[in-house]
């Protein structure tokens, strides 16, 4: 796999290594609807780690997901969020960590805005994700319905190209309680 080198850009990256990190600003990459979203100031609450791409990984991105959470009181948005990213880290391990040679992890990221939680999930992969269309048969099929269940359980979700080559996905959450 050829990996495309991009010039520097803001992106949702953790700095260094693995671990808790530090955050850049969020770019202004649209909505689906095209609306831009606000950026977010680097100071905001925010957490990351990186999985290894196997089963173990997958459990992790679970336990720090309820983890991170539990640390914010956000208990009520657990289960949602534990689900989200556990699809965006599948995705990435399943789609794009393991076509990308020498690359054997994928970068799982939270930061707390006034009234969302965003989920980041970065890989060393270029290509998008591809959301199935729904119905016939595609309904049936035992795997390919991830992305759709981050769009129902998210307030907005998309992508964009990470520094220097790979992706981020990200998803929005509301943090407020049900009316």
């Amino acid at each position: 796999m050829h990996l495309t080198l991009r010039p520097t850009a803001s992106a949702v990256l953790p700095a260094g290594g693995g671990g808790a990190a530090s955050f850049g600003p969020l770019p202004a990459v649209p909505h689906e609807d095209g609306s831009p979203l606000q950026t977010v100031p680097a100071a905001a609450p925010h957490a990351a780690v990186s999985i290894a791409c196997s089963r173990e990984g997958l459990a992790r991105a679970r336990s720090f997901t309820r983890h991170t959470l539990g640390e914010w009181s956000l208990h009520r948005c657990g289960d949602d969020a534990a689900l989200v990213m556990t699809e965006l880290a599948a995705n990435a391990v399943l789609h794009a960590a393991s076509r990308c040679p020498g690359e054997p992890d994928v970068r799982l990221g939270f930061r707390l805005e006034p009234a969302h939680l965003l989920l980041t999930v970065t890989d060393p992969d270029d290509r998008p994700p591809v959301r199935r269309p729904r119905g016939g048969d595609a309904d049936l099929e035992e795997h390919g319905r991830g992305l759709s269940i981050v769009d129902a359980l998210s307030d907005a979700w998309g992508w964009f190209p990470a520094v220097p080559a790979g992706k981020t996905v990200w998803a929005r959450l509301s943090t407020r309680p049900p009316t």
